[in-house]
């Protein structure tokens, strides 16, 4: 009798028949490996074979942060070279419960940082494929998470350079951008804001969903998710560009008067490199000992005390905040093909950073400049030079954040500008952001752009400059000298 009793009987049966014959491939395979993009100082970040066009993250927050989140990752993901026969994704401290290919229950496997999943038959190579894993998202685990505890339960995202994988499955390297979309469901008592722009709020008694979707590509990296007991302070930019910030409820006497700074900002850094490249912006303050500010796209992260710490001069303050801001352009915006490209994102957010302090009470631009010349050398020889930094030691991925790819690549800079006067760097400047946008370029890129503008060949100049051992002479400055790196 064939009935639909009978059927749906069968069903059960013929997986588990499908799921033995799927592990029994698997354990007869070899064993897989950690893959990368062939990044020098990342080997195992990114994956080859694939294009992530979209991420749609889904996580659910309980109220405390010291327990992992549920979470959902759907990737769309387009096939690229060869058939894949495994495809891996980033992702390590959390739990897997379940992955899919096109709606199929697949087998996965861990190696080293990534997770290995297996279809049933190789995915063909322009085909766009459906990524579902369902796993969980630790707020603390064997290696640093991309998230940070705050103060009163609260979370905020710092996935530089490398912790985007310890918080959601993805192919973690900054030449593949996606669009991304959040859903973030917490208790009510609780505000969630994410990169991009809310599209929907829904709520219960006991819970709250939003949801968030960016409206330009973004990497990894720069992915943001904050969750806390927070206020939410809307008003217009120039030319009408919505402003969100994001603070601590309790917090906004103080940090008020700096909040409203950043319309002039924009318009400061709009006159130097043109319009603003998102839909939004706005800065995200934290209640935590973060000792750093980050560049998450569309909400640049401070921690309270950057804005309270009475140590600190105004205008270094608003210094810092224009560094951010600048990586929107440089780095957001216009992201580095390679880790060792970084150079292009911290050394112009700096070179911005000196020409706000240089006109608004700090040194001067030319003061800032022959300081870090003098210790250009020194940086050299402990991390290597701008465009080329030494591979970090004991796996510290912080590492690459030293002051050759800051003040030493802005210094470099400055050099280019001496040597090529300073409207066709402007000129250069505008041109870069431009041309890339949205994009990821390298530094044979900008050494290519530098030498179209310039009309001349500055391919020997800029290698110098980014490559070198030792710092070459300053144009314009032969009295300027490098302090000698110490034994």
């Amino acid at each position: 009798m064939t009935t639909a009793r009978a059927r749906s009987a069968s069903r059960p049966a013929l997986a588990a028949a499908s799921a033995a014959v799927s592990l029994a491939l698997l354990a007869a395979a070899p064993a897989p490996e950690p893959l990368g993009v062939g990044d020098r100082l990342f080997p195992t970040l990114g994956n080859p074979g694939y294009d992530v066009l979209r991420y749609d993250i889904t996580l659910r927050y309980t109220g405390d942060n010291t327990l992992p989140l549920e979470a959902r990752t759907r990737l769309a993901a387009r096939v690229t070279g060869e058939p894949l026969e495994r495809l891996n994704l980033d992702f390590a401290n959390g739990t897997v419960r379940e992955a899919r290919i096109d709606g199929a229950e697949v087998p996965w496997q861990a190696a080293g940082e990534d997770i290995v999943l297996t279809p049933e038959r190789p995915l063909p190579a322009g085909k766009v494929v459906d990524i579902d894993i369902r796993h969980t998202s630790p707020t603390r685990g064997p290696k640093p998470s991309g998230w940070i505890r705050t103060e009163r339960n609260g979370l905020v995202m710092a996935n530089q350079a490398d912790a985007a994988h310890r918080v959601f499955p993805s192919n973690d390297h900054p030449s593949d951008k996606a669009e991304f979309t959040f859903r973030v469901t917490t208790p009510a008592e609780f505000t969630a804001v994410a990169s991009g722009r809310r599209t929907e709020r829904r709520a219960d008694e006991a819970t709250v969903t939003r949801t968030f979707r960016t409206a330009r590509p973004m990497a990894t990296e720069l992915a943001q998710v904050a969750i806390g007991r927070s206020l939410v302070l809307r008003r217009e930019g120039p030319d009408g560009l919505p402003l969100r910030d994001v603070i601590p409820a309790g917090h906004r006497a103080e940090l008020e008067p700096w909040l409203r700074k950043t319309s002039g900002h924009l318009r400061w850094m709009r006159e130097r490199v043109g319009d603003y490249p998102f839909a939004n912006y706005g800065l995200l303050v934290a209640e935590a000992d973060l000792g750093f500010a980050l560049e998450t796209q569309t909400l640049s992260l401070f921690s309270v005390d950057f804005f309270t710490d009475p140590r600190r001069p105004d205008w270094y303050r608003e210094a810092v905040m224009i560094h951010e801001l600048a990586h929107h352009w440089f780095g957001n915006s216009v992201s580095p093909r390679r880790w060792s490209d970084l150079w292009l994102n911290e050394g112009h957010a700096t070179w911005y950073e000196w020409l706000y302090a240089a006109e608004h009470g700090g040194p001067s631009l030319e003061a800032l400049a022959e300081r870090a010349y003098q210790a250009s050398d020194v940086w050299r020889g402990d991390y290597g030079p701008p465009a080329r930094i030494d591979v970090p030691e004991d796996d510290d991925k912080l590492g690459i954040f030293r002051p050759v790819v800051y003040e030493g690549a802005a210094v470099a800079l400055y050099a280019l500008r001496q040597e090529i006067g300073a409207e066709k760097f402007g000129e250069l400047q505008r041109a870069w952001v431009n041309r890339h946008a949205h994009k990821v370029a390298s530094t044979e890129d900008f050494i290519r752009l530098a030498s179209e503008v310039a009309g001349e060949d500055l391919s020997a100049f800029l290698r110098d400059w980014l490559y070198g051992e030792r710092t070459p002479a300053m144009p314009g400055h032969p009295h300027w000298r490098t302090k000698p790196r110490q034994s």
